[in-house]
C-alpha cells in the first residue's frame, strides 16, 4: 500500500488523530457543557518556544469537522507567526461552535474559562472573531491564562492598531520589492474587510496617498471607510476584477484560490487575514508563477500576537509598536530568501520559522 493510500485510510478510520498528525499537533481538548450549550475545541500545535497563545474564535460552523479543520490550521499558523516574529510563544487556538448572537453569555464564557484553566498554562487565550475584550474579562474570572484584557484591567486593550501597523510596514516592504520604492502614494489598494484592523490599515495607507477600494459585508463599516477615508466601495462580484496594485485581504481566509487567482490583476498580496491561501502549496506556487508577490499572512499580521505578548510582560504600547515595526525587515528578508532559493514566499517564511523552532528545541534538549 502506498503512503498516500495509508494516509487516506487512516483519515477515514480515525480522522481526528490523523489530522493532528498532518500538522504535528501536540494536543487537542474537546470541550462540552450541556448546561451552557458550550461546544469548543482547543488546539495546541507546538510549545517549543513557550506556552501556546492564540485567540478564541466564536463561529457558527456548518459541522464539527469544519471547526476542527479551522482550529488546526489556525493554531499551526500561530506557531509560525510567533516564531517568525521572534517572540517566545508557541501556537494554539480555540473555536467555540455556534451562533454568538444566540449563545454567547457569561455562563458559557466562564465555563470555557474553566476548560482553558484545566490546561495549566499550556494554552493562553485571547480575543478573535466575534469575541471582545469584555468577553476576555468574563473568561478571566475562571483562569489567569488569558490576554487581550481591557486597559482598565492592566491589559493591552484593542490589538487592532498594532496589527494594522504591522500590515502597513509589511505592505511597504513588499512594495519596495515589487515597485522599487516603499512609498505607497498613488498605489491602488483593494482592502477586503473593513473591520477594526482593516479600517486602521485604510487610515495608514490613505495618509500615505494610496487610492483605496473597500469591500465589507457590513454596510456601516463600508460607509465609515468611504466617509472618513474617501475609500471607494466595490461590490463582491466586481472586486477581484479591479485593476489594482495591491490586494489586502483583511477578513476571513482562503480568498486566494482558483477563482480569484484567475481574475486578480495585482502585483502584491499583503493583508491581515489568516490562511489567505486556500491551499498553501498549490496557491502559493501559483501566485509565484503568475508573478504576484505574496507576503505570507502569518508574518504580515503578527502585530496582534506581538501586542498580547507584551501584555504578558507588563504592557507598554510603545514597545509593542517598536517590535511590530520589525515586520518590515522580516518581510523583506523572507522575500530575499525566496528569490535566492527560487521558492515561493510562503515556503521561505515556513523555513525561517521552522529553523528558529528547531534551533531552540536543540537548546531545550541539552541537559
Amino acid at each position: 500500500m502506498e503512503v498516500k493510500d495509508i494516509k487516506e485510510t487512516s483519515l477515514s478510520l480515525n480522522p481526528v488523530i490523523s489530522q493532528m498528525g498532518i500538522y504535528d499537533h501536540e494536543q487537542i481538548l474537546f470541550c462540552n457543557d450541556n448546561a451552557t450549550g458550550l461546544k469548543a475545541i482547543i488546539a495546541i500545535h507546538n510549545t517549543v518556544l513557550g506556552p501556546s497563545l492564540g485567540g478564541t474564535r466564536f463561529w457558527n460552523y456548518n459541522n464539527e469537522m469544519e471547526a476542527l479543520t479551522d482550529v488546526l490550521r489556525l493554531s499551526r499558523g500561530m506557531t509560525y507567526k510567533s516564531s517568525a516574529a521572534g517572540i517566545n510563544l508557541g501556537g494554539g487556538k480555540a473555536v467555540i461552535m455556534g451562533d454568538p448572537k444566540k449563545l454567547k453569555n457569561e455562563a458559557l464564557l466562564r465555563r470555557f474559562g474553566k476548560f482553558v484553566n484545566s490546561l495549566g498554562g499550556k494554552y493562553i487565550t485571547a480575543e478573535d472573531v466575534a469575541m471582545s475584550s469584555r468577553d476576555m474579562e468574563m473568561i478571566k474570572m475562571e483562569t489567569d491564562y488569558v490576554s487581550g484584557l481591557p486597559v482598565t484591567m492592566g491589559g493591552s486593550g484593542d490589538p487592532s492598531p498594532v496589527t494594522a501597523y504591522g500590515v502597513h510596514v509589511s505592505m511597504k516592504a513588499s512594495a519596495k520589492e515589487a515597485f522599487g520604492s516603499d512609498n505607497l502614494s498613488g498605489k491602488k489598494v483593494l482592502v477586503q474587510g473593513a473591520g477594526n484592523v482593516g479600517l486602521h490599515l485604510i487610515e495608514h495607507i490613505t495618509k500615505e496617498g494610496a487610492k483605496v477600494y473597500v469591500y465589507d459585508i457590513t454596510e456601516e463599516r463600508v460607509k465609515l471607510a468611504v466617509d472618513k477615508y474617501k475609500a471607494e466601495y466595490v461590490s463582491a462580484d466586481k472586486m477581484f476584477d479591479l485593476d489594482i496594485d495591491i490586494y489586502a485581504p483583511c477578513a476571513l481566509g482562503a480568498t486566494v484560490n482558483d477563482d480569484t487567482l484567475s481574475r486578480l490583476k495585482c502585483s502584491v498580496i499583503c493583508g491581515a487575514a489568516n490562511n489567505q491561501l486556500a491551499d498553501e502549496k498549490k496557491h502559493g506556487e501559483l501566485v509565484k508563477s503568475k508573478g504576484i508577490l505574496y507576503a505570507p499572512d502569518f508574518v504580515v499580521n503578527a502585530g496582534g500576537v506581538i501586542n498580547v505578548y507584551y501584555e504578558l510582560e507588563g504592557y507598554n504600547r510603545e514597545r509593542a509598536l517598536s517590535h511590530a515595526e520589525k515586520i518590515y525587515d522580516t518581510t523583506w528578508n523572507i522575500i530575499q530568501t525566496a528569490k535566492t532559493q527560487n521558492i515561493p514566499t510562503y515556503a521561505a517564511a515556513n523555513y525561517i520559522a521552522e529553523q528558529r523552532i528547531a534551533s531552540i528545541a536543540k537548546i531545550n534538549a541539552v541537559m
